[in-house]
């Protein structure tokens, strides 16, 4: 399933948000939480399931 732009914006932005409040990163990576948050989506490894109806 192919996500829309919406939903990564959405996906991405959670992750930072919750990387800001001081969750550990899922990858090796220094930089601010939106750019961690778009690397650990890139490679994959976000348990972040878009469900829809």
């Amino acid at each position: 399933m192919e996500l829309t732009r919406f939903e990564m914006a959405r996906i991405i932005g959670a992750r930072a948000l919750q990387l800001s409040y001081g969750a550990p990163p899922l990858v090796k990576a220094k930089g601010k939480p939106v750019e961690i948050a778009e690397l650990e989506f890139k490679k994959g490894v976000l348990p972040i399931v878009v469900v829809r109806e």
